[in-house]
């Protein structure tokens, strides 16, 4: 059951239209001004709010500033009641980002069609945001239809890249963020030595090269093909079009940003405070969860020593040691380049 929040001072407007939402199947909260709206809001996270706008204490334009201003709440569907129908009004709504705007007194029917609709689109472009080529076309499609834009850049051919082929180096303007249809890439800094360490690992269906383009600097590393893979470039003006004008996919891009900083943290508070050992069981762990294949039993992947030990944090005879040592203690088997975990519940739980 989907949760509405109305907002609305008049005590017969509020009483009427909750009992026509929760008719229609609504779980419906009530809040007779703005800033008992935000405080329900705030400890409820509602599916949707509908909200007057001329209130007493905050109104509905501080209501709703509010409401962009939290990531808790910003991405909430958010439609405003009104009396007025001066232009002025509807254009100061709909830039602050509301969704939609219904005029009083309004019929029931364009109140629950009016709710309808948002669920609908917000569901479309949930569902849409599939890690596949035909969800990224779907994706683009609904999402530009949503932000109002005529049309996108047809420039998203799948692009072969070889293994050990840069696909953009450090330094480098970025023009293009990618989507990695099939294949592993791993993004790296290096220092004046050469040396590599290795900042990002991605897999089939995942996106990279896109924090440049929002931080609007250079790349701050480069990316290579671990193997032969299939990318598609999405044009850099496209995505801030998206991003700009479409408060639900920067949302979605916002929360990959968070998981990229959230990943990174993590790999630098194990660098600085762990062994070399639970360094390295750490990183296969992360390899495995990382790369192995639905109804794959056991992990195995083809890496090279030197790409192991950028990812671990440490020289490569110091890895290719502790690899020697995690074979001697049945917790992986090498052939070659190749690595196969035998027991992963052991290297996680692999204290030194």
């Amino acid at each position: 059951m989907k949760t509405i929040l109305l907002v609305e001072d008049s005590d017969d407007i509020r009483e009427t239209t909750a009992e026509i939402l929760e008719l229609a199947g609504y779980k419906v909260l009530t809040a007779e001004n703005g800033k008992i709206g935000v405080e329900v809001a705030q400890t409820t996270k509602p599916d949707l709010v509908v909200c007057d706008i001329m209130m007493p204490v905050l109104d509905g334009y501080g209501v709703l500033h509010i409401f962009s201003q939290s990531p808790d709440l910003q991405n909430i569907p958010f439609i405003f009641l009104t009396a007025k129908t001066e232009r002025t009004d509807l254009r100061k709504g709909m830039d602050m980002g509301a969704d939609d705007y219904l005029t009083k007194p309004f019929q029931e029917i364009e109140l629950l069609n009016a709710i309808e609709s948002r669920f609908k689109k917000l569901e479309k472009l949930s569902n849409s945001f599939k890690n596949t080529h035909e969800g990224i076309e779907e994706f683009y499609q609904k999402a530009t239809k949503h932000a109002d834009l005529h049309s996108l850049s047809a420039d998203r051919k799948i692009s072969t890249v070889k293994k050990k082929q840069l696909i953009y180096a450090e330094g480098d303007e970025p023009i293009k963020f990618y989507f990695l249809k099939h294949g592993k890439i791993k993004t790296f800094q290096a220092n004046r030595d050469g040396k590599e360490f290795i900042t990002g690992l991605y897999n089939s269906g995942d996106f990279f090269g896109h924090i440049a383009i929002i931080e609007n600097t250079e790349y701050q590393e480069s990316a290579e093909a671990l193997e032969d893979c299939e990318i598609i470039g999405i044009p850099k003006h496209d995505f801030l079009e998206l991003i700009t004008r479409n408060q639900t996919v920067a949302n979605q891009f916002i929360k990959m940003l968070a998981n990229d900083i959230q990943e990174k943290e993590k790999l630098l508070t194990q660098m600085a405070y762990n062994s070399i050992r639970k360094r390295t069981a750490d990183a296969l762990v992360m390899l495995s969860k990382k790369y192995k294949s639905e109804g794959q039993e056991t992990f195995a992947m083809r890496i090279s020593r030197d790409d192991l030990a950028s990812v671990v944090g440490t020289a490569t005879e110091s890895l290719i040691r502790t690899l020697s040592d995690f074979k001697a203690d049945h917790l992986i088997e090498i052939s070659g380049s190749e690595i196969r975990i035998v027991d992963e519940r052991k290297l996680v739980n692999l204290r030194g």
